[in-house]
């Protein structure tokens, strides 16, 4: 991102078409859309640069950035970048601390997926005790998990993305939301409410509340799940079922009308990553990494978790917060991997629940290679909450369920931990080195969005080029380049940890949008 070498230009969002009429000719395109400004809630503003597009910020997605697409003198796009601006850190100020506290402090960094920073935490500090978890205990992490993964999968697919895909791409922004769904499909929004609350109860009721819980503690869980907690949830799950059946039919059914957002969301060759059961079936908890290419060819399997240092890379750019994680035998530039539900699908044989597997198997039919598109994240999303409720209820009813044995007690027994998981947008690590005195000396957090951060910067571009044209800009092109990043539905305050020195601006506006004063960091 480089400093603003022109004056800016805020105008309100009656005169975007003066605008473009004006200065279109003379290579001035720029929009950059501004939330907080100083102005009344929700007003855009328009910001004129020379030969840009500026969307700030990308809506509808969980942390902050924007994205700039650079056009030629011909109003085409010719390059794009994803610019995540915030900056959270938690991989140097966790420096210090005694390493038992590492899960409660991680599930901080989160308050959309807690839990499985929760869990990748716990298990790198179960590696740090060198102890085995009891069985129940064990049983006990993968419900809480598939409880996240539901609850955050319901969040990305109904509140955030289903606007795009009931109302559509070119819907009048201020409908885009839950509130225009819940106009047009009360059904489809009060199921999206629904869904995400089972989700969080089952986690209120394991882990004491709902958010940034601290049940999952280094050696197991703090408290064994009681008799009538299990009940309740159990109560609970032919609801749900009956929901994720009905969305899945409901998302099946609008495909038809999206066929080009899915040759061009993201629809390109790239590596897919996730973690899989030793029979190739699907898991959030444990498991060996696998790689697979576009054909479906497996590239790598039975990679051990703990030695990801050896086939993943991460750069840091000058442009965003967010690390870039490759897979390292291809190197930095051909080595782009995706991973998240549409990965995991792509990496796992099988699910091991009957109705996840019966639609798996309709899934794999929509390509002959590997599912490609990331549009159809959103289908691997609901395919993954049909399968993490079957799952939980089969855990539910195990014998072994409300075993008293949920923890392992232990000092360190090794200076070195990492512990992985599959979190709702792809696989987490959590690496950590202890000193003598069990103090935290050094952190290593890979997040899934970090690791997708190359595909969809590639999507980005992709979406503009095909949509952006420079001759006249609508509401609808500009809403598709985020819509591709909400596909991916990136968590930006887990991922960003990169250090470095972004360029800066930032203006003081007065109530009526004048600009009062202005800092700027190249």
């Amino acid at each position: 991102m480089s400093g603003v070498e022109e004056p800016i230009i805020l105008l309100g969002r009656n005169d975007i078409e003066k605008l473009l009429s004006r200065h279109l000719c003379a290579g001035l395109i720029g929009f950059r859309r501004f939330r907080d400004c100083g102005v009344v809630e929700g007003q855009e503003h328009i910001v004129a640069e020379r030969r840009t597009i500026v969307i700030d910020p990308v809506t509808r997605i969980e942390g902050h950035s924007k994205i700039t697409l650079h056009l030629n003198e011909e109003g085409q796009v010719y390059d794009a970048q994803f610019h995540v601006t915030q900056f959270r850190g938690f991989e140097k100020f966790c420096e210090g601390r005694p390493f038992s506290e590492m899960p409660a402090l991680m599930a901080r960094i989160c308050g959309i997926c807690p839990v499985s920073h929760l869990i990748a935490s716990a298990k790198a500090c179960d590696a740090l005790l060198a102890v085995r978890i009891p069985p129940t205990a064990d049983k006990l992490r993968r419900i809480f998990g598939l409880a996240q993964v539901v609850q955050s999968h319901a969040l990305s697919l109904f509140h955030l993305s289903s606007p795009d895909i009931l109302l559509g791409m070119d819907a009048d922004p201020a409908k885009s939301n839950i509130f225009g769904v819940l106009e047009k499909n009360p059904q489809l929004a009060k199921d999206g409410i629904a869904l995400r609350k089972f989700g969080q109860q089952i986690i209120e009721r394991l882990g004491g509340k709902r958010i940034h819980p601290a049940w999952v503690v280094p050696g197991g869980v703090s408290d064994p799940l009681t008799a009538d907690d299990r009940d309740a949830i159990l109560k609970t799950i032919p609801d749900a079922l009956a929901i994720a059946e009905r969305s899945i039919v409901w998302l099946k059914g609008t495909i038809e009308g999206f066929r080009q957002e899915i040759a061009s969301f993201g629809n390109f060759p790239t590596l897919f990553m996730g973690i899989v059961k030793p029979d190739g079936g699907l898991t959030f908890y444990d498991g060996k990494i696998r790689f697979v290419d576009a054909s479906g060819t497996l590239v790598a399997k039975d990679l051990d978790p703990a030695d990801y240092q050896e086939f993943l890379g991460e750069k840091v750019e000058p442009w965003s917060y967010l690390k870039s994680t490759y897979y390292k035998p291809k190197g930095y530039s051909e080595g782009v991997y995706r991973v998240g539900p549409l990965a995991r699908l792509n990496v796992a044989d099988r699910c091991g629940t009957p109705r996840a597997d019966q639609e798996l198997a309709e899934f794999q039919e929509l390509q002959r290679t590997a599912v490609l598109s990331s549009f159809h994240y959103h289908h691997a999303r609901l395919i993954e909450i049909l399968y993490c409720i079957e799952r939980m209820e089969s855990l539910l009813n195990d014998p072994e369920i409300l075993d008293k044995h949920v923890r392992a007690i232990a000092k360190a027994n090794a200076l070195e931990g990492v512990g992985a998981a599959e979190a709702p947008r792809g696989t987490l690590f959590h690496h950590y080195k202890i000193d003598e005195q069990g103090l935290i000396r050094w952190a290593n957090l890979v997040i899934a969005t970090g690791q997708n951060n190359l595909a969809m910067n590639k999507s980005v571009l992709q979406v503009a080029k095909h949509y952006v044209k420079g001759e006249k800009i609508t509401h609808g092109m500009l809403n598709r380049v985020e819509a591709v990043i909400r596909a991916y539905d990136p968590c930006l305050s887990c991922s960003t940890h990169a250090a470095g020195q972004m360029a800066l601006q930032i203006q003081l506006l007065s109530p009526d949008g004048a600009v009062l004063d202005e800092v700027v960091r190249n």
